[in-house]
């Protein structure tokens, strides 16, 4: 009796053990894809500060601190204390939202240079990767009952056609915000990773 219960703890433990390295793999894949993305964002909106003229960036700077990015309807911790506190599928989810919230603002981010047009398919194979991390966690289903609730609309001027001003302003909007959300979804993920190693120091 012994040795079978025995037998039995090691297939357990052999069988939690996998689904640790499966999920660790999983979240080395998606914070790598992460990583690549806010660099690239990073990249593109120095390139695109570059460009402008000095009373340019002042301005719009400006603005932009008075702004908000469209993303922001997403709920999500405060500070890092917040972060650190929240479970790994709260960080996931929200993740999950703040990528799918850029599906379509992507796109006019797109063309023009081979890193822009990475953005799209590379933010796809992102989501998809989240979105397997939320299933090795917990019913998909139960996080997202209807998916149509968490299509963000567009920013307000996407679809129009824009002045010069104008259409300068609304891609230093999207650029920053794609910086900024790239960045929350890096953390998030890192920290979520982290949590699967005890020994690990996970302060931000």
């Amino acid at each position: 009796m012994n040795r079978v219960l025995l037998l039995l703890s090691v297939l357990s433990l052999g069988v939690s053990s996998q689904q640790i390295t499966d999920s660790q793999r999983l979240f080395s894949i998606a914070v790598s894809r992460v990583q690549h993305l806010h660099l690239l964002a990073q990249r593109l909106f120095s390139d695109f500060e570059s460009s402008l003229q000095t009373e340019e960036q002042r301005q719009l700077n400006k603005i932009f601190l008075q702004d908000f990015c469209n993303s922001d309807y997403i709920i999500s911790p405060i500070d890092k204390h917040e972060t650190q506190r929240s479970s790994v599928l709260k960080l996931l989810s929200i993740s999950y939202r703040l990528v799918e919230s850029w599906e379509f603002p992507s796109r006019s981010l797109s063309g023009g240079s081979a890193p822009r047009n990475q953005i799209s398919p590379k933010l796809s194979e992102l989501k998809m990767g989240i979105l397997l991390l939320i299933r090795a966690n917990q019913d998909a289903a139960e996080i997202f009952p209807d998916n149509s609730a968490l299509q963000l609309a567009p920013y307000g001027n996407y679809y129009q056609s824009l002045s010069g001003e104008e259409s300068l302003r609304r891609t230093y909007e999207l650029l920053a915000c794609f910086k900024k959300d790239m960045h929350k979804v890096e953390t998030y993920l890192t920290v979520a990773k982290c949590r699967l190693s005890p020994e690990a120091n996970c302060t931000l």
